[in-house]
Order: C-alpha cells, then structure tokens, then sequence
C-alpha cells in the first residue's frame, strides 16, 4: 500500500537505526514539535530503540493540549448562551475547562455538535437562521486556511449568524521560546511536515542559523521520523544548524501559496495565551479587522474568567519537554484517557494519551523518560 507499507519497512527500519548509531559519538537530544509525531514514536518503541544517548523530548505540538484554558471557559460559556449552536471537532469535547468540559455542558442542555470541517458549521448556519452559530477554531498553521475559508465563504453568503472562537497558534514563536529557556536541552527539531505544507519552512532558517540547532521536517510514518532523527544526528556531529526536508513527498520551501493567502487575509497576527508556555508575542492569529463581526469573542462577552488548572496536572512541563507523563503521580491512576485531570490524556495527539495507550509506566518508560 503506497505510503503506509513502504514507511513501516521493518529491515530499512533497523538499516536507518544502525546508521544513527554509527553517526552518533556523543549524547543528543532532539524534540519532535508535532503530537503526530509523538504518537508515532510511542507507538512503535522508536524512542525506545534509539541508540543509547540519542534522547526524544516531547514538545508542544498538540494543538488541543496547548488551546489556554480561558478559551475552553470561555467556550463553555458560550455554548450555554440560548439560541446558540457551538460547533467542534470531535477530540475538543472532553478537553477539560478549569471546572467542566463541552461534552458535560451539552449533556446539560447546550446545543453542541460534532462537525468534520468549519465549512459543516457554515452550512448549519444557513440552513438554520434562527440560530447563532460558532465555530471553535483552535490549531496550528495547519488549520488556519480551512477556517479562513469558512468566513470567505459565510462573508460569500451573507450570513450574520456564524462566528469563530478563534484560537489559533504559530510553530516558530514556540520553538524560539523554548529556546530562549535557560534550561533548555534540545539541540536540533524536528518540525511538523503537515504545519510546512502550508507554511513551507523559510520561518525556520533564522531559528536554524541564530540558535545553531539543526531543523528537519519529516513526515509521520515511523521511516519518516527514523530518517528525520539520522539527518539531525549527522548534522548534528558535522557541527552543521540547517533546515533539511525529510517529507520531500509533501513539502515544499515556499509552502501552499493560495492557502497562505487565504490566512493572511482574514487572519492576523498577534500575541497568544499557550498552555504551558503562557503568553508568547507574535504567536497567534486573530480575526483581521475587517472580519472582526465573524469573532465569537467581540460577539460575546462572557465577562471575566477565573481559570484554575488541576492542581495534580503537570501538563505545563510536559508541553515543554520538562517532564514526561511517568514523573506526573495521577498518570494511569487518577488521570486516564477515560478521566483526564489535563488536556495531554485526552486529546488525540497529547503525550499522556500517546504513552498510556503504548502501556508506558515508571518502570518501561526507559530513555523516554
């Protein structure tokens, strides 16, 4: 099967690891950015198989795990407004808000639903007039366009009643900040090979060349990641800081040119709240001006939110590569994917989730942890 059996070769597998080992004469510790990316290496024990030294952090690249609890309030309070039909992807419904989650507010009565893309909560919005609807939309660059093109086209049809939550956050601002961090151990990325499709990579070249740490982009399939790890290693021995492409199948330097187009022009950028990093300058998008009637935000005014994380959950370091879920004392006890105290257990792409669905505990984490 074309891109499934090809990237799960078992013998190139361990051809990619046995260079890895032969390239790498000291410790190194790479972060993969993207929550795709983790999964696959918990799945299949990459992290685990690595030569010794060779370290994966796990980064911040969840986009449900790093939307700020003031916008999750912020959304079940909307949600519970009379008249409103709040709209989201599936795995934003058990996030937890500081004291609930939207799964919870419509089993209470509020008229939330499940949709597969903005442009569905547009269509709700012109079959019901009579409702106001409201699209979450949280993510990286690589959901930007999809929304963008939501409000051209609800701007198209002359709809008043559909709207955005919007929580939108940018890769690079991230990776500098993580930088930045006194602390910091990462010494070369691998960067999200959906966030450059859209994107292209050129934002990472002066992260590159200013921090000296090398950057690959890699696909999501485990060859993706083994290749992208041996690239970092070799760059990394070569004293090399470069922006490489692993997922030549899917990206491009210059990225998706009429996809970026449509998210510069509803879009804005601006300062962000992150989960875990706290406010980042230039790290977000916003409505742009001329489309601030399609914000949820202007629209609603839910007043101001006291927001209170669980006080067991370590997601913050987590997100950052701090920690990792073993070092948490709720992980696979009080704080499951059926039960989760943070967003990193129940979303689809969290580290938490990743580690307990691979069996993961103090004892097997083994170079993960």
């Amino acid at each position: 099967m074309r891109y499934l059996d090809e990237y799960r070769d078992p013998v190139l597998a361990r051809r990619l690891l046995a260079e890895t080992a032969a390239l790498a004469t000291r410790p190194w510790r790479i972060m993969e950015v993207c929550g795709g990316q983790t999964h696959t290496l918990v799945r299949q024990g990459i992290d685990e198989l690595l030569p010794a030294g060779i370290r994966m952090v796990h980064g911040p690249g969840c986009p449900v795990c790093v939307t700020p609890l003031e916008t999750l309030d912020r959304a079940m309070a909307v949600a519970a407004r009379p008249g409103v039909v709040f709209t989201s992807f599936g795995d934003m419904l058990r996030v937890p808000g500081s004291t609930t989650d939207l799964l919870t507010a419509r089993a209470r009565g509020a008229d939330v639903r499940v949709v597969y893309s903005p442009m569905d909560a547009v269509e709700i919005a012109r079959r019901e007039p009579e409702h106001e609807v409201v699209f979450l939309a949280v993510g990286f660059e690589t959901t930007a366009p999809a929304n963008a093109m939501a409000v051209l086209h609800a701007a198209e049809l002359g709809l008043r009643n559909f709207s955005l939550l919007v929580s939108h956050v940018l890769v690079p601002p991230a990776m500098t900040t993580l930088l930045e961090d006194p602390d910091c151990e990462v010494q070369a990325f691998l960067a999200a090979g959906h966030v450059c499709a859209v994107m292209g990579w050129s934002a990472y070249e002066p992260i590159a060349e200013r921090y000296r740490v090398p950057i690959v982009v890699t696909g999501f399939e485990p060859l993706d990641l083994l290749e992208g790890i041996t690239m970092a290693v070799r760059q990394l021995e070569e004293g090399r800081a470069e922006v490489e492409n692993q997922y030549v199948r899917a990206v491009r330097r210059g990225g998706n040119h009429p996809a970026q187009q449509a998210v510069s022009k509803v879009f804005r950028v601006t300062d962000q709240v992150w989960r875990g990093l706290g406010s980042l300058p230039d790290s977000g998008l916003a409505l742009a001006e001329e489309y601030a009637a399609f914000d949820a935000a202007l629209r609603y005014d839910v007043g101001s939110l006291r927001t209170v994380e669980h006080p067991e959950c370590i997601s913050g370091a987590i997100l950052t590569g701090a920690r990792t879920p073993t070092d948490c004392t709720a992980y696979g006890t009080r704080c499951t994917p059926r039960t989760p105290l943070g967003a990193p257990m129940v979303s689809g792409e969290g580290t938490c989730a990743a580690f307990h669905a691979a069996g993961r505990t103090a004892s097997t984490a083994g170079s993960a942890a």
